[in-house]
């Protein structure tokens, strides 16, 4: 246990030249140590109780109201990831996951849908990113989303203490691309941003990502529509009226699920499991994406013109049920590579399991914007923590096994 607690002050050093009061410096590994720790809650009277009695008090102030910028922790925080798991072929997750509350007078928290129950409940909704390699997540990002039944109440916001600046709607996808911005900046290394469908039906993120060069494979929607990979653009001859301006694509788009129907399905391995080699089918044409802006289209309406070439790919499971994607992945990924990327977001699922369940990420009893940000960014701290030290600890049961005489 001493070791364990040297070995936890060598980490979150760092962090305590950011907290600047000495007071800070001393609750700080006293919540992380708290979120580590033995105990069903991890909210802060039983965590005070457990690690610091007497202090909940001073523990409670440093997470609700005290007069410190996260900012710092965060860039911080980012370094670290970087240090455990970044690299050019590291995966970025963009996520959400939510957190279920009772009443309705926590920072955001509304009826809508939460993912890990599968429907929609009471609860609190944050945009998660996820830095992960080798399957070794480490959160890097939890920023709050406000449904719009807080935006338009200025009040509970003000008595919520939303700042200023995040008083106006902003959806999930956006939420994400301004966290994507922020790791940028800081120098994170990732090689391909990935998502669910629930970000990836949005036109404007994935626009948002090539904007910013950046590689990406998301889920989309089964009807979302594009075009074969060779539509070209005709200017149709009308027997009446004035000439069209505009070109129009040569053919009409159709649904995701429609472009694979016919599709060379293949049996695919993208990693081993538990139990196993884990395969599933899949197939993938290069398409364009009907996201150009739109064109009206002979008697159909306003139609989105043909926008960037990327890959459609589709997964069979097992169960029969079928999911489709699209990914700016270079024209010479092969089927492999495309399912291992569409595969590896699965890890920000661990890594939301493991923060509510073993370092309390949903424990958090307060009210304030401010303060369960502070929790969720201590909860990241912690997490990141026992990253680094389950890496260290397999480097050196590694080096052990070689360096043994009885090593073969």
């Amino acid at each position: 246990m001493a070791d364990w607690d040297t070995e936890l002050s060598a980490f979150l050093q760092p962090f305590l030249e950011k907290l600047g009061h000495k007071k800070r410096r001393q609750m700080s590994p006293l919540y992380v140590s708290g979120l580590i720790g033995p105990g069903d809650r991890k909210s802060i009277e039983p965590m005070a109780e457990r690690f610091a009695p007497g202090q909940y008090d001073r523990l409670h102030h440093f997470i609700s109201d005290g007069l410190w910028d996260a900012v710092p922790l965060e860039a911080e925080l980012a370094l670290q990831a970087d240090r455990i798991v970044g690299a050019s072929d590291a995966f970025l997750v963009i996520d959400d996951t939510g957190l279920p509350k009772k009443g309705d007078h926590s920072v955001g928290v509304a009826p809508q849908y939460a993912s890990m129950l599968g429907k929609r409940a009471n609860c609190q909704t944050l945009v998660s990113v996820t830095l992960a390699r080798d399957e070794v997540p480490v959160p890097v990002g939890l920023r709050l989303f406000l449904p719009d039944s807080w935006i338009g109440d200025q009040e509970r916001m003000a008595k919520a203490g939303v700042p200023d600046d995040m008083r106006t709607s902003r959806t999930k996808p956006e939420i994400a691309l301004a966290e994507i911005d922020r790791l940028i900046v800081t120098g994170v290394r990732f090689g391909t941003v990935l998502a669910d469908a629930g970000y990836g039906l949005s036109a404007a993120f994935r626009k948002g990502l090539s904007e910013r060069g950046l590689t990406w494979a998301v889920g989309i929607p089964k009807h979302q529509k594009v075009y074969p990979d060779d539509v070209g653009l005709i200017f149709p001859v009308s027997g009446h009226g004035r000439p069209r301006k505009h070109s129009i694509p040569d053919t009409l788009s159709v649904a995701a699920e429609t472009m694979l129907a016919s599709a060379s399905w293949k049996k695919v391995s993208w990693r081993r499991g538990t139990k196993g080699r884990l395969t599933a089918r899949f197939a993938a044409l290069r398409i364009r994406i009907a996201d150009g802006t739109p064109q009206r289209i002979y008697d159909k309406g306003q139609q989105h013109m043909p926008g960037e070439a990327a890959w459609l790919v589709g997964e069979w499971r097992s169960n029969d049920e079928r999911k489709y994607y699209l990914s700016n992945l270079p024209v010479d990924a092969t089927l492999k590579v495309l399912a291992a990327a569409i595969k590896a977001r699965w890890v920000c699922e661990q890594a939301h399991q493991q923060m509510k369940e073993e370092l309390g990420l949903d424990h958090f009893e307060g009210r304030s914007w401010q303060g369960l940000h502070r929790h969720a960014l201590m909860t990241m701290i912690a997490y990141a923590f026992l990253q680094h030290q389950r890496l260290q600890t397999a480097k050196r049961e590694k080096k052990e096994s070689t360096s043994s005489p009885w090593a073969a």
